[in-house]
């Protein structure tokens, strides 16, 4: 019984593409805007009920970490993140 360079286990060989993330500005003429709302405002979402999906199974980081709170207030200078897109809330004026 012959073994391979790697004690007899094979190797599978996988194809890793990296993604650039695609850097994008919410303006805003408030305070805040609350998280569902920018996934809204910013196509992520079509509905209020597909923002709280995305927002409860995870999908959204902000400022680099998983938020799963949906009226968490998104303030200038935040960031929010879906897949491949990330988006900075900033002042319109």
């Amino acid at each position: 019984m012959s073994m391979n360079e790697n004690g007899g286990k094979k190797i599978k060989k996988v194809k890793v593409r990296l993604l650039t993330m695609q850097e994008k500005a919410l303006l805003i003429h408030t305070e805040y805007i609350k998280l569902d709302a920018a996934l809204k405002l910013s196509d992520i979402a079509a509905t209020g009920g597909h923002a709280k999906v995305l927002i409860e199974k995870g999908a959204v980081r902000v400022n680099g970490e998983t938020c799963t709170q949906r009226g968490k207030k998104l303030r200038p200078g935040d960031t929010f993140e879906y897949k491949d897109l990330l988006f900075k809330v900033e002042n319109e004026s």
